[in-house]
């Protein structure tokens, strides 16, 4: 008989393709990982996987039996959260992913005050690159993100919480620095500094700055702002700032001037992402009422 073990086990080995790192995930031994699988294969009536020289593929049937496993793991979790958080409002586990050019500027304020208003939430953050914590969410590995939005993904829900303004921050003997806004156009002569592939800070940033014309793109990205606000300080370029990280930005720093654009000006829109057959939607509302409580508080 088929069991939701053995599933559980072979959806990792299909993610893994690895016996051993299989293994290691699922917290048994790797003889154990291989009895199971041989089960299946025999409960299925079906070979999954094909064992080569350097690891392991899966069949075809393998692949179409992994697709199955995925949407059958999901539903199995969306069960388990249904039962038990039906009448509970952020109880117990909740994994949060969050993309590295917000997490730092927000949960120093939003971590505590979620522990002090849920204090039966056991809260696991997960830091990464929105494309990661997509395919994280589709997989049940974690269960809502903060992010920028939109998300094009089938199968994800999206909140708006508020709007995050982009700002110009320029070194202190910059020609701009002696103002406190700018024109789109102040732009086309400044080579702008970027976060490297794969932040969506960066995509954003570049789609703006080709509609102002900018001057052009620093080849040598950065993997976080912090970096970027460094080589801006000690006039290596220019760079666009998120409102939310100016105060951690120039805390410390007296070389970097932060400008405003006229408007209209540009922005990206914060939100919490999940699951659409998720039946945790409220409780995310009330995460997301909860982030932007704190976050308004914490600006006035």
């Amino acid at each position: 008989m088929t069991t939701l073990r053995q599933l559980r086990y072979f959806g990792t080995l299909a993610e893994t393709l690895h016996f051993g790192r299989a293994a290691e995930r699922c917290h048994i031994t790797q003889p154990a990982m291989s009895l199971q699988i041989a089960e299946l294969e025999k409960s299925l009536r079906v070979a999954l996987i094909e064992r080569r020289s350097r690891g392991i593929t899966l069949t075809q049937e393998g692949e179409e039996i992994a697709r199955r496993i995925r949407a059958i793991l999901t539903d199995v979790k969306d069960l388990e959260d249904y039962a038990h958080h039906r009448s509970k409002m952020l109880v117990g586990q909740l994994k949060l992913g969050v993309i590295p050019t917000i997490g730092p500027y927000v949960l120093p304020s939003v971590l505590p005050a979620l522990k002090q208003e849920f204090p039966h939430l056991e809260l696991a953050v997960r830091e990464t690159h929105t494309e990661h914590l997509v395919r994280e969410l589709h997989e049940t590995k974690i269960d809502v993100a903060l992010l920028a939005l939109p998300v094009d993904s089938p199968g994800l829900e999206e909140l708006a919480l508020f709007n995050d303004a982009f700002h110009l921050a320029v070194p202190a003997d910059h020609p701009l620095a002696n103002q406190n806004t700018v024109s789109h156009d102040a732009l086309q002569e400044e080579r702008i500094l970027l976060l490297e592939e794969g932040h969506c800070l960066r995509d954003q940033a570049v789609a703006f700055c080709q509609t102002a014309r900018a001057g052009g793109f620093d080849e040598l990205a950065a993997s976080s702002l912090s970096t970027i606000a460094q080589m801006v300080a000690n006039g290596y370029g220019v760079t666009l700032l998120p409102d939310m990280a100016t105060a951690v930005e120039m805390r410390d720093e007296d070389d970097m001037h932060i400008l405003r654009f006229h408007e209209p000006a540009p922005y990206r829109i914060i939100g919490l992402v999940w699951r659409r057959t998720s039946p945790r939607k409220e409780e995310f509302a009330e995460l997301g009422r909860a982030i932007t409580r704190t976050l308004t508080g914490a600006a006035a």
